[in-house]
């Protein structure tokens, strides 16, 4: 006689491994997902997208995190995230914390972070979530507080995609000022700070609290880090803060040349004793050009600008289990038909 959970569990694994390539639609939240409102212990409530799988099965969880200047509505590139989940049987909340990072609470900011906290624990009290798959994935400003995530609540990923990423705000707020003048995301960043942090050591001090790399040290978790070689240039965000927050997270001797990581983004040559990529099918024509790999962690350079590689992402997600060492073993993936694309900002 077969069990009707066993059937479950073969369905799933049949629509992970399928060859066909999945659609995934752009511009506009997929029907299934539903807005809802999350209570928050500072006795507000925060929106977010929501979608779980009608069955009573344990599900995957994974949580999409926004852009630097959008909010929780934002249906432009990360309906790819809701899509993935309604086509492959998990669970998909995509929260606000905060909205926009342009006032004081958003930004990295404590209250930012446990609003994802909440998100989740909301998310498993509303469904039954797999605790050994909750995911976690963002692209830009959602890299950023990806990573800010992976070190300052480790205990609650599975596994972390970071694309693009902000690792240092006071060092971005100072690419972002031109010839004295403050473009729009160093103003954003003296707007949640009070000022600027090159002028202002408690402002500094708490650009750094808002920075990753005050924290990446704590993740010891399968973390995967990805930037686009181009990005800084065609793009808001250099390469080199994904480079720096892979040397957050790993232990001091695996880290990479802090010389030669300004100087490979100086001069987009790869420095000598820096290998080439080996070849990666599941990056598409997003080719990786450099690689390093310490541990659980990971670091991705690729032919591209400031954007995420959905079928990169989303595949190398799906294999790791919460307390098990990364699997970086992505082969029998599923093919996305938009594979990966701008971010947005």
């Amino acid at each position: 006689m077969f069990d009707l959970k066993n059937i479950r569990r073969l369905t799933f694994w049949v629509g992970l491994c399928a060859t066909t390539p999945a659609s995934v639609s752009v511009g506009a939240w997929p029907g299934a997902a539903v807005k809802v409102e999350i209570p928050c212990s500072d006795g507000t409530s925060q929106p977010a997208m929501w979608y779980t799988p009608p069955d009573e099965a344990p599900k995957p969880l994974l949580v999409g995190l926004h852009t630097w200047s959008t909010n929780w509505t934002s249906a432009d590139k990360d309906t790819a995230y809701a899509d993935w989940c309604i086509k492959q049987g998990w669970a998909f909340i995509h929260p606000d914390f905060r909205g926009p990072n342009k006032t004081p609470l958003s930004m990295g900011s404590d209250r930012a972070v446990q609003d994802i906290v909440e998100a989740v624990a909301w998310a498993q009290k509303k469904s039954r979530i797999d605790p050994s798959r909750i995911y976690l994935i963002g692209v830009s400003g959602g890299g950023h507080m990806a990573l800010q995530m992976a070190g300052r609540h480790p205990e609650l990923w599975a596994g972390v995609s970071a694309w693009c990423g902000i690792s240092d705000i006071a060092q971005w707020h100072s690419e972002h000022v031109i010839q004295g003048k403050a473009d729009k995301y160093a103003q954003n960043i003296e707007a949640v700070l009070g000022g600027s942090p090159a002028t202002n050591p408690a402002f500094k001090d708490e650009a750094w609290k808002r920075s990753p790399l005050s924290s990446l040290a704590s993740a010891k978790i399968p973390l995967d880090i990805n930037h686009g070689i181009h990005d800084g240039r065609k793009g808001s965000v250099p390469f080199s803060h994904s480079l720096r927050a892979y040397n957050a997270a790993v232990p001091e001797g695996a880290a990479l040349d802090a010389k030669k990581i300004s100087e490979y983004y100086k001069t987009q040559v790869r420095p000598s004793g820096w290998d080439e990529a080996s070849p990666d099918p599941v990056y598409g024509k997003w080719k990786p050009v450099f690689r390093a790999t310490e541990g659980n962690t990971r670091v991705t350079l690729f032919e591209g600008g400031h954007e995420i590689v959905y079928q990169a992402a989303l595949n190398w997600l799906a294999l790791q289990r919460k307390d098990k060492p990364a699997n970086w073993d992505v082969t029998n993936f599923i093919p996305l038909e938009t594979a990966g694309g701008d971010s947005g900002k």
